[in-house]
């Protein structure tokens, strides 16, 4: 085997390996936000969890992929382990497609696929059309990878040396430690057992029964991805990565004792039904993949009840109101491109509720004068604060990374929704600065001055419901209409208070000072309805007030 083989087979492996990158992170890119939307909405049950799964995988081809993006999505909150459980067991049927298409020779077709996909990537301006042409050229490189290995591997059948290494292969338990360290090296399964398809179309292998064994490796180490991204994330997102391990470890036990049972009748069916080597190979993933979830499906539950045994105890909790830390997002928090956008959202949910209580603390300790009640909005601002350079920070961060197209292009309204919460934050300091000063000065406010301000309050408190709902994804056209109609009212009671005021102060009930105070508040109010409906505004791609 001369040096020119050797380049054939890596060249090929790396064209491979860049033409299932650029199809994965293209129908990412171009869908990956709807692909998220069915994720949450059809993983109610573990069947259709498992279809969904299915259909997932094989869309996205990559069961590595789908499963980060499953234990992302448990750490975010967004699915359950049981739901989690149903889509792992069905990403390891989508996980076979890519056999099954490699298995047709399609090579001949890759340079058509390259020259139209890069056609339409250069003259298109569209951002979906040209990730779906990516994809389309990814699907072109990754068979042109496929001819240019196939062609290297052809060589291989002259190498005594390889010959000789492969006829050696004949122990089951060294055939799946094989598969186990191929995959966990290159992290995908797609890949190992593409090339064990390629070496058994060339003949490679004295006894092509040995590749089933290979492949019960790979689907082991096809877990590595997902343990290794678990690692930074909770507890419930590190056993939604031991749901995938236990499946497939609990799965190769099975298929390993049937194999030793009856290898005969098995690798006799599978190949009455495959036409050549190759086939065989892919129609085996396929099999055993799903043998293994009809078998274990049922138990999902006993699986997932496991994983609570294997790793005990619970996260320590972040409440909203624990200072200077961050729940959803940070170093210490697993990243996912796909769930990038809705962790922030939960950060700046977390951050606009503590803005509102704020804000309520600071208005009941203007009536009040509590000095605790003064002190704890000073404090909690500073907090708000460290949030809103934290998410503003994060968002920097994810808006140079890999991101669905749609969530790329409302990322720049993140930053504004994140200005409007902290200037909520602020107008609750002012608002403590004047409990402070009315302390200082014994200004006193009348029982009518007091009532409005609670009235109008009561109409800021409803926005700010409304508009953190919004935050948390449940907008509609009747959530803003409500909201604009709200801050219709806000508009018109601040007009009202403020002359009922300087009615107050033409008949001397109340004195410069307490009345001075008492109109900042009223102004201040109105502007924090205003930062309201900018939230919400921004985030359903309406236009902003200011």
């Amino acid at each position: 085997m001369g040096f020119a083989q050797i380049l054939s087979l890596v060249g090929g492996l790396g064209l491979f390996l860049m033409g299932m990158t650029i199809m994965s992170e293209s129908i990412e890119k171009a869908a990956g936000a709807k692909l998220r939307g069915i994720l949450e909405a059809f993983t109610t049950n573990r069947v259709t969890g498992m279809i969904v799964g299915v259909l997932f995988t094989a869309i996205i081809q990559s069961s590595s992929a789908c499963t980060s993006m499953v234990v992302s999505f448990v750490n975010s909150g967004l699915m359950t382990l049981e739901q989690a459980a149903g889509v792992i067991f069905g990403a390891n049927i989508g996980t076979t497609v890519t056999s099954q298409l490699i298995s047709f020779d399609l090579s001949a077709y890759a340079p058509l696929f390259l020259f139209i996909g890069v056609c339409v990537s250069m003259f298109s301006k569209n951002q979906t059309v040209q990730k779906i042409a990516d994809l389309v050229s990814g699907f072109g490189i990754l068979f042109m990878g496929i001819a240019t290995m196939s062609s290297g591997m052809e060589s291989l059948k002259e190498s005594e040396k390889v010959i000789g290494m492969l006829s050696s292969l004949n122990s089951p338990f060294l055939a799946m430690l094989v598969g186990l360290v191929l995959t966990a090296i290159v992290q995908s399964s797609s890949v190992t057992v593409s090339i064990i398809l390629l070496m058994a179309q060339q003949g490679l292998f004295q006894d092509v029964n040995i590749c089933l064994y290979i492949i019960l490796g790979c689907n082991i180490g096809a877990c590595s991805t997902a343990l290794i991204s678990s690692l930074a994330g909770k507890k419930d997102a590190k056993r939604a990565a031991m749901i995938h391990l236990l499946f497939n470890v609990i799965g190769t036990a099975i298929m390993f004792a049937a194999f030793s049972v009856a290898m005969d009748p098995i690798s006799g069916l599978l190949h009455r039904i495959s036409s050549n080597n190759g086939r065989f190979v892919a129609n085996a993933h396929m099999y055993i993949k799903v043998v293994q979830v009809i078998l274990l499906l049922p138990f999902s539950n006993f699986i997932v009840k496991m994983t609570y045994w294997i790793i005990p105890g619970k996260d320590p909790k972040v409440g909203y109101l624990d200072t200077f830390q961050l729940k959803y997002i940070g170093d210490k928090v697993l990243f996912n491109p796909s769930t990038a956008v809705v962790d922030g959202l939960k950060e700046l949910e977390r951050m606009a509720a503590l803005a509102s209580d704020n804000l309520n603390r600071a208005m009941n300790a203007l009536i009040t004068l509590d000095e605790d009640d003064i002190n704890t909005v000073f404090e909690m601002e500073k907090n708000i604060d460290f949030l809103n350079h934290s998410i503003t920070h994060y968002l920097i961060k994810i808006n140079s990374s890999t991101l669905p197209i749609e969530d790329l292009q409302g990322i720049g309204n993140l930053f504004h929704v994140a200005n409007d919460i902290e200037r909520i934050g602020d107008h609750a300091e002012n608002i403590a600065e004047m409990a402070k000063r009315r302390k200082e000065m014994g200004a006193n406010f009348s029982a009518q001055a007091q009532k409005e301000m609670a009235d109008m309050m009561e109409l800021v408190n409803a926005m700010l419901t409304k508009s953190i709902k919004v935050i948390l994804g449940s907008s509609d056209e009747k959530t803003m209409q409500e909201l604009w109609d709200l801050e219709n009212k806000v508009d018109v009671k601040e007009q009202e208070i403020q002359q009922n005021h300087i009615a107050r102060l033409t008949r001397q009930e109340c004195s410069p000072e307490a009345g001075m105070i008492f109109s900042d508040v009223a102004s201040g109010l109105e502007r924090v309805a205003d930062h309201a409906v900018n939230i919400a505004s921004y985030l359903t791609k309406r236009d902003s007030i200011v």
